[in-house]
């Protein structure tokens, strides 16, 4: 067997994003070629300009974050048991009072046109056509309403809240009118973000980018974002300092929608966000982006689900790319898993197409792994399916 190398071989973000790969791994000319999500990353990474991967790509500080997401699967062994009748699987999950067919939920990606022409509305095409969840982020390049046109319902809507109070409550009453049936704060990026891949890779992008980027704006705004563009200008209310707890009280008294965190990850502050109103979490470290921790989120989640303590449902992403790296998420507690690099690889290469084939990989692989482990549904994937290497040594 030919020795294993990163994918790229070209500093960390080509190294540490992928997993490993074997040398003879060929490029696919179709969505339907692809055997695993890792298929996609090649041929989306061909196709960006530089500073667009760098974009998707880059963790923080030396992407450690990002090595410690998809070592962390490795903790935990699966547990499996044999002539059980697996010949129905049922891979629903119920959040919100709402059934879906599946555990993976589509994560809020900003800025999707930097990938593809058609943006948050391929991938909202092909939420709608696999069924799935999904969460627009604050810098989408499509609207809310339109991504929810071509969802055919109202998505979840992700928060980066604003400086001034005014500005934010006129995005979040927006998506509140939109339909949206959930707020999604994110918390995990308050105390700002190193992100040398990206600077490395701007730096290697000769093209004149005042057309997406426009150097006069005081916040360093980048253009086509409608839910930021097309705030309308009203009596400044400026924050002082940044959020707290109290922010997400806030949150709840101002809409209807139920409020998510996003971005916990101890115990503790699972505990605090209920008692301030949260409905749900997100267990995440922003795919590795957040903070230079190098802790896995697969590996908070049974401190988090302590800390929940079954008063809502835990969803957690950040580094899940295989059925089984669903699974062991599930077996410890989680409620569904989120993914975001994967579906945009499958964007970058192949628009709608890839990203519904990304969904499918990973469905058949969990429904896989499902059928190996004798679980006939979500509900029967317990903490009795997975064995924690740690925890016994």
């Amino acid at each position: 067997m030919k020795a294993l190398r990163a994918l790229g071989g070209r500093g960390p973000a080509a190294q540490q994003i992928t997993g490993f790969v074997t040398e003879d791994r060929p490029p696919i000319a179709s969505a339907a070629e692809a055997l695993d999500v890792f298929d996609f990353e090649p041929i989306a990474r061909q196709k960006l300009p530089p500073a667009h991967w760098g974009y998707l790509a880059t963790g923080t500080d030396d992407d450690g974050t990002i090595r410690a997401d998809r070592e962390g699967f490795s903790r935990y062994q699966l547990r499996v048991r044999r002539l059980v009748d697996v010949s129905k699987i049922d891979m629903s999950v119920n959040l919100l009072d709402r059934k879906w067919e599946t555990p993976i939920v589509l994560c809020p990606v900003g800025s999707q046109k930097a990938f593809h022409p058609e943006g948050e509305v391929a991938a909202a095409r092909a939420a709608k056509a696999k069924k799935h969840l999904q969460v627009l982020s604050t810098v989408t390049t499509t609207s809310v309403e339109d991504v929810n046109e071509a969802r055919g319902e109202p998505v979840w809507f992700q928060l980066y809240q604003r400086q001034d109070w005014n500005q934010t409550r006129q995005m979040i009453k927006r998506a509140e009118r939109a339909g949206c049936p959930a707020l999604v704060f994110t918390v995990d990026l308050l105390g700002g973000s190193n992100r040398e891949t990206l600077l490395r890779a701007q730096r290697r992008d000769t093209r004149q980018c005042t057309m997406c980027h426009d150097s006069r704006s005081p916040a360093g705004e980048t253009r086509g974002h409608p839910m930021l563009a097309e705030l309308v200008p009203e009596p400044p209310m400026p924050e002082v300092g940044t959020p707290t707890w109290d922010f997400v009280k806030r949150l709840r008294d101002t809409v209807t929608m139920k409020i998510f965190v996003k971005g916990i990850v101890t115990r503790e502050d699972a505990a605090l966000a209920f008692e301030h109103g949260a409905s749900g979490l997100f267990v995440s470290n922003h795919g590795g982006r957040a903070e230079a921790s190098e802790r896995a989120t697969i590996e908070c989640v049974s401190e988090v689900v302590a800390g929940v303590a079954g008063r809502g449902p835990i969803i957690v992403d950040s580094g899940f790319r295989r059925g089984t790296d669903i699974f062991k998420a599930l077996a410890l507690g989680a409620t569904a898993v989120g993914v975001g690099r994967p579906y945009i690889w499958g964007l970058a290469s192949f628009g709608q197409e890839g990203v519904e084939a990304v969904l499918e990989i990973l469905r058949r692989e969990l429904q896989m792994v499902m059928r190996q482990a004798g679980t006939t549904s979500i509900a029967k994937i317990t903490r009795a399916h997975v064995l924690d290497r740690v925890a016994r040594s």
